[in-house]
């Protein structure tokens, strides 16, 4: 079921009055100017954001959410975490808000996911109607790594439909193999800052569910496309998540700009917040060129 028919479906409106999303935790609230909306990604929390807030907060109102399951967020045990339920809470979330501006979504990985279908909602009325004290509006959205997997049958050149086919099979092993995925996670997360990667018992029932529901099942692409609002793709060519190809159909389209890091990975380390910031303030259509000419130094 599409996002806009599930909002307009009567059995989810029946249980949309039962039970109202859960409000996520605003891990940060600062700075002042235009507001920025940051929305991390799976196995992740707020955390994400460390290098990039600081770069913001004197020119933006600087917002972080930490998604549902994640973090402080609540952790509903009747959840199924679609990338509906995701996209009902923070919506729900920002509703509470009472923003009266516009707003700049950014999202990092399956943050991407969820703040595109928000935008597409936003756009088609949907938040509003599921959320009635919602007021702002989305005026851009800024994707950091997004993971753009279409379904392999739909995918006409054959390298890049094996590529992502071999993304979606190595997905499906981490969810069937829990021991195997627990003991890694928890090795790399030694090796990063607390909070950037996470893995435990606590978070495995969001962690699985919203891999099959969100990532591996996505209607990315044709969110983006729905769009008309700016989106501001902004990756690294280290990033291991990134199919190779995958990015070519976003590319595209006309409302889409896009920023290669140098020298990044899946992280968002101090070079690529440079040039997030640069794409949440950039006026649309900026060249890419110069948004990417970042200095190598603190990288």
């Amino acid at each position: 079921m599409s996002w806009w028919a599930a909002v307009t479906d009567p059995i989810f409106r029946d249980r949309s009055r039962r039970r109202r999303p859960p409000l996520l935790h605003v891990a940060t609230d600062e700075g002042s100017g235009s507001v920025v909306i940051l929305v991390h990604g799976i196995a992740s929390t707020w955390a994400t954001f460390r290098a990039l807030i600081p770069l913001l907060t004197p020119n933006h109102r600087v917002i972080a959410i930490e998604i549902l399951g994640f973090g402080e967020s609540p952790a509903p045990a009747d959840s199924e975490y679609t990338l509906e339920e995701h996209v009902a809470a923070l919506g729900a979330t920002i509703a509470s808000l009472h923003l009266r501006q516009p707003y700049t979504l950014v999202g990092h990985s399956l943050g991407s996911l969820i703040v595109s279908r928000l935008a597409a909602g936003d756009r088609a009325h949907g938040i509003r109607r599921l959320v009635p004290g919602a007021r702002g509006r989305v005026a851009k959205v800024v994707l950091v790594g997004p993971p753009v997997y279409l379904a392999p049958a739909e995918i006409g050149d054959p390298k890049v439909r094996r590529r992502v086919s071999a993304y979606l099979r190595a997905y499906n092993f981490l969810r069937a193999n829990k021991d195997f995925t627990l003991a890694n996670a928890a090795i790399i997360s030694r090796l990063l800052p607390k909070g950037i990667f996470e893995i435990t018992e606590l978070n495995w029932t969001p962690f699985v569910k919203s891999l099959e529901h969100c990532i591996e099942s996505q209607t990315l692409v044709s969110d983006i496309a729905s769009l008309s609002v700016p989106v501001e793709v902004v990756y690294g060519v280290l990033d291991a998540f990134i199919a190779p190809g995958s990015m070519t159909v976003i590319e595209r389209m006309r409302h889409v700009t896009m920023h290669r890091v140098e020298a990044n990975d899946h992280l968002v380390r101090k070079r690529l917040a440079r040039v997030v910031v640069k794409a949440i303030d950039a006026v649309p259509g900026q060249s890419t060129t110069a948004l990417a000419s970042v200095s190598p130094q603190g990288a």
